[in-house]
């Protein structure tokens, strides 16, 4: 089974692939979407879940997403025509490090996928380059909430501190206008949705080729989770301007 159907199936009762509520999710859409009627690009869209909900709120807003897996693009496609909004969507199969566009956006999301353009730093580099003056960012990386294992930094990489993670962020040349730092509720819902979903897509299909895969891939997710990271690992959002 390949990782971007894993990661479909244990993403099917928590759309958003990151450990928000939808509280959590429509106001920091709603600081980064002032007026309504922007026009807002997602850097590694996914099923265009953020874009979705964007365009269903507003309905003068337009977005574009970029994604490089056929089949989220295929579900965003879908999705955005259940709700009648595609005519205000275009979806992008590409690796959205070398996305270009004539467009200029108001809001530039990247939340969760910032590995893409390998770091933080990166993502806010990349999104500057599709920023409209006075635009806005909305970015979604992790941190760490105390001393991590040299186990957790081998497998989930380098993050630093909150505090050093915003200082970074305004070095750099940005203005933290709103932020969220995740919840332990919403760490752990986002952890036992995604193992949950999934475990109970394989006792549901017992004789899918890939349901012992799909199993064997939530228990080991459940283990490093609960064994090497929650309780070091934190997630913040930040709306962000140019300084």
């Amino acid at each position: 089974m390949k990782r971007e159907m894993i990661s479909r199936l244990a993403h099917a009762d928590h759309p958003i692939a990151a450990p928000l509520d939808d509280t959590s999710v429509r106001e920091l859409l709603d600081h980064g979407i002032p007026r309504g009627d922007e026009r807002v690009l997602d850097l590694g869209c996914g099923g265009g879940e953020w874009l979705l909900r964007a365009l269903a709120a507003h309905p003068r807003l337009r977005a574009e997403g970029v994604d490089i897996s056929e089949a989220s693009l295929t579900h965003a496609h879908e999705a955005a025509a259940e709700l009648g909004v595609q005519d205000r969507l275009a979806l992008h199969r590409q690796d959205a490090a070398d996305f270009t566009s004539p467009h200029s956006f108001d809001l530039v999301l990247c939340v969760g996928s910032t590995h893409a353009f390998g770091g933080l730093l990166p993502t806010l580099a990349a999104a500057r380059k599709h920023l409209a003056p006075g635009g806005r960012v909305l970015v979604g990386d992790g941190f760490w909430e105390r001393e991590p294992s040299q186990e957790a930094v081998d497998m989930l990489g380098e993050f630093d501190d909150l505090a050093t993670t915003v200082a970074r962020v305004i070095a750099d040349g940005w203005t933290p206008v709103q932020g969220h730092v995740s919840t332990r509720q919403e760490l752990d819902a986002y952890e036992w949705a995604w193992t949950g979903s999934l475990s109970a897509w394989a006792l549901d299909h017992p004789d899918d080729p890939g349901s012992a895969q799909a199993l064997a891939a939530a228990t080991t997710h459940r283990s490093e989770w609960l064994r090497v990271y929650r309780d070091t690992l934190g997630f913040v959002c930040l709306v962000l301007r140019a300084s």
